[in-house]
């Protein structure tokens, strides 16, 4: 695999949204040409009986998972596979196709190792995703299906975007995931609140069988969270993904006053509201954590406050992909080195 810190400076000199534009070409590749999930291509996937668990009816070979946003419209799965993920989220996908906001929509925060998006559910649309899903089904490593509303669609008619994709993805994926917290999308966030999360669990478990997870923002307090999540969960809810983007710019120096911010400043913010959380639902469901994670202590500490998976999105951009290999065999020398023969027996240690 190429040297990523040497061309780093390259991809750096370019806008971050071509950047991406670049990885998704390079990505596309194993898909257009069909290339098998082969393990002689497979250098940077590691599968240790240590990391393996079973989650939603699906074998997880390891814990590390790519996080929504960077795969949206299912270009890349077979490439994620390669590049060492151990479940691919795409999406967010809405019903209907849609640009996104205007650009530029994406920027980075170097010093901090920090990525600032506004892309606005920027997507091919359910048809052209699903057709693209059909085409890679069935799937070496699990997906998850990452759904949201149009732009344009009312918030009083929020609901029906969601129920119209379950019903359409049913089957094609092995999870969903609500996502009503990403703060590019106008008044999204506003759907974070126990009515509308009743509502939406009691239609969309009726509609298919596949688990249901609900991703939250991190600007939440963490007794709103607590109690939305606590309520999903009640409802039917089945795993909890903490966190999305923050709208807290004075994590940085120079933000943007539009999207939402990833990447190293959102670890303590993130973990800290996943704590919260875990506290309260380990145990109960499964736990999904995200946000700063660009290390193997950093996914440990997720795994031992009560997290069965991470994902990992803007630490690639600043450390390569080579860091998904490294926090796997990271979490291989830390599960040994306290004892354990697999992970589930690490999940929610400082729980128990």
């Amino acid at each position: 695999m190429i040297n990523y810190q040497s061309i780093k400076p390259l991809l750096f000199k370019l806008q971050p949204e071509n950047a991406h534009h670049i990885a998704e070409m390079v990505l596309r590749i194993p898909n257009i040409c069909q290339i098998p999930f082969n393990p002689f291509l497979k250098s940077h996937f590691i599968a240790d009986d240590i990391l393996t668990q079973e989650l939603f009816g699906r074998v997880f070979y390891n814990p590390v998972g790519l996080g929504a946003g960077f795969d949206k419209n299912a270009t890349m799965i077979r490439g994620t596979q390669i590049l060492g993920f151990g479940y691919t989220e795409i999406g967010t996908v809405t019903p209907k196709p849609q640009a996104g906001n205007p650009k530029p929509r994406m920027f980075r925060h170097i010093e901090e190792e920090t990525i600032q998006n506004a892309m606005g559910f920027n997507n091919d649309g359910a048809f052209k995703v699903i057709k693209r899903l059909k085409e890679r089904f069935p799937f070496t490593t699990p997906i998850g299906v990452n759904i949201g509303k149009n732009k344009l669609t009312p918030e009083n008619e929020a609901i029906n975007d969601y129920t119209h994709l379950i019903k359409a993805f049913d089957g094609l994926g092995d999870y969903f995931v609500i996502n009503i917290s990403s703060p590019n999308t106008p008044g999204l966030r506003d759907l974070q609140n126990e009515e509308f999360i009743s509502k939406l669990f009691t239609e969309a478990k009726a509609l298919t069988d596949m688990p249901i997870l609900l991703k939250i923002a991190p600007d939440m307090t963490p007794e709103d969270a607590i109690a939305l999540t606590t309520m999903a969960v009640e409802k039917g809810a089945d795993g909890i993904i903490a966190t999305n983007t923050t709208i807290d710019y004075s994590l940085v120096k120079n933000p943007k006053d539009i999207g939402g911010l990833s990447g190293a400043v959102l670890k303590e913010k993130s973990f800290k509201l996943f704590e919260a959380i875990a506290k309260e639902l380990y145990g109960k469901t499964t736990l999904i954590s995200v946000g700063g994670i660009d290390s193997a202590e950093e996914a440990y500490r997720r795994i031992k406050a009560g997290a069965s998976l991470v994902q990992i999105l803007s630490g690639i951009v600043f450390h390569g992909p080579d860091m998904i290999m490294n926090i796997n065999k990271g979490l291989i020398k830390l599960l040994q080195t306290d004892g354990y023969t697999n992970i589930t027996q690490a999940i929610g240690a400082d729980r128990k």
